[in-house]
């Protein structure tokens, strides 16, 4: 006789499933991530399944002066972090157990001095975006070569490296406590990872710890002819660990969770989408833009782009290709303080009908051009077509700020292409993609696809990601845009315009 259930009884039993299951969501476990950039720092706590549940967030201040100087307040920085984490712990309340690790992701050639015994900072942060040294980076140029073989980077005085240089030979309280076998010194994360933690350790990733320009991405270690060029000791340099790593203990409210994940926030961007997928670039577009395109194996060379390491840890490392475009949201914020047009309000309000036929060439050095030129010393300017004698208003010339970071990020995708023919995709976030026409020129010149995901913390994302040990229920961002290849001859023909431009000044 078939099993006859009473309708009660089985209301009952689903009340009792759904009771089950609300109890096991609310104690789930909770991943946080710090994401400490140029403009703020943030706190965001992540379910397993890539949900974002809350977030804090403090901004800190930037400090810009002659001579290509950029500095942050080593000591506000630090505070912002310890305010973000204090009011996640405030929001979460009784939940704040919930969380069962951290990561913490920051950004890459920023470096720091600070006193081993107490931890106070002994020099201000100089920015990945400073310059200060460039006549030491200069007096080096005859081991360019070998510097690009050794580290994967190009000689450049936005790395840490000559930073470091400079702190030593500048900076009064750095020599004394160099003397005295007290400093301790290197990219921001070793220092947020020193004040942060319970153990305060003396450790770096290998994203962070290979913008110094004085890391070998083959060996894992500093390499002692850089040390030697650069005048650094390798005393004062932190040690170097893998991505995923049992860097310490932080203390979230009343309870203490492991951080177990620290990487570049570019580097963490990839991983927002859970797995690595091989067959695309990855770009993030917003002070820079940077493209990150994952290598199945390291390669030797790849000048003049740059060999990345995404993420490691005992058993694995992952390696990508990179390119930079210095001058993106940057640029943006230059041509708007420089006209009355309200940049943030028009990127979404441009489309490629509305180009009309007067726009000219945007030689974007703001911040010096990056990949694949490294250009620093030509002026940031606007060029007229053919070098004729056409007008254009400030609506053409912001059409033209938009399509100098879309050339660059084309000649970028070019040369990917070269160690990468299977690319098939481009994945796109950041606050600036969120003009569409940028992304319609992307997709034009490189004649690749692009896809861009509106998710607003990337970098956070894709390290909860890495630190909930790579779940395989992650959640990709769901709202995306397509943008397919279509053929706009204008454009190209001004794209040509630009190279012939850039080639030029490369010969000069």
């Amino acid at each position: 006789m078939d099993d006859v259930r009473d309708p009660a009884e089985v209301a009952i039993s689903a009340q009792d499933l759904l009771r089950a299951e609300d109890k096991a969501a609310h104690h789930a476990p909770l991943w946080l991530a710090l994401d400490q950039g140029g403009h703020a720092s943030r706190a965001i706590v992540f379910d397993s399944q890539g949900k974002q549940l809350v977030q804090a967030f403090a901004p800190i201040s930037t400090q810009r002066y002659p001579n290509d100087r950029v500095e942050h307040d080593a000591l506000e920085i630090l505070e912002s972090l310890r305010t973000v984490i204090a009011d996640i712990a405030q929001t979460l309340g009784a939940d704040v157990r919930r969380i069962k690790a951290a990561g913490i992701a920051t950004q890459r050639s920023s470096i720091v001095c600070w006193d081993a015994r107490d931890g106070a900072p002994l020099s201000p942060v100089l920015s990945w975006q400073d310059r200060r040294n460039a006549a030491l980076v200069n007096a080096l140029d005859p081991h360019r070569a070998e510097i690009q073989q050794l580290t994967g980077l190009v000689l450049s005085p936005h790395y840490g490296a000559s930073k470091l240089r400079w702190c030593l030979d500048e900076l009064p309280a750095v020599r004394e406590a160099c003397a005295k076998k007290q400093l301790q010194c290197g990219p921001l994360a070793s220092y947020l990872l020193h004040g942060l933690l319970n153990e305060h350790p003396y450790i770096v990733d290998p994203a962070n710890a290979s913008r110094t320009q004085l890391w070998s991405p083959a060996s894992g270690q500093w390499v002692s002819q850089l040390l030697q060029w650069f005048g650094v000791p390798r005393e004062i340099l932190p040690q170097p660990v893998a991505t995923h790593h049992r860097y310490g203990s932080l203390t979230v409210g009343k309870q203490t969770v492991p951080l177990q994940v620290c990487t570049g926030d570019q580097a963490a961007v990839p991983f927002a989408m859970g797995p690595l997928q091989h067959n695309a670039v990855y770009l993030n577009i917003g002070t820079g833009a940077f493209m990150l395109a994952p290598l199945q194996q390291d390669v030797d060379r790849a000048a003049p782009l740059l060999r990345s390491v995404l993420y490691s840890d005992a058993t694995q490392i992952h390696f990508a290709l990179e390119g930079t475009v210095n001058g993106a949201g940057s640029a943006l914020q230059w041509f708007g303080e420089r006209t009355a047009i309200d940049v943030n309000r028009a990127l979404p309000l441009l489309r490629r009908a509305a180009t009309g036929d007067h726009v000219p060439l945007f030689i974007n050095s703001v911040g010096g051009v990056g990949s694949p030129y490294w250009l620093h010393d030509i002026t940031t300017s606007f060029v007229a077509v053919d070098g004729s004698n056409q007008s254009y208003d400030d609506a053409a010339a912001l059409i033209a700020v938009i399509e100098s970071i879309a050339f660059l990020v084309a000649d970028n995708i070019a040369l990917m292409t070269t160690h990468l023919p299977r690319l098939d995709s481009i994945i796109v976030g950041g606050g600036v993609s969120a003009c569409r026409y940028l992304c319609e020129c992307i997709a034009t010149l490189t004649t690749l696809p692009v896809t861009r995901v509106n998710e607003p913390e990337l970098t956070a994302k894709g390290l909860a990601w890495l630190i909930a040990d790579q779940p395989a229920n992650w959640k990709p961002p769901g709202d995306s845009s397509h943008y397919p290849v279509e053929v706009d001859s204008a454009l190209a023909t001004r794209h040509l315009q630009w190279q012939q431009r850039m080639r030029e000044f490369m010969r000069t």
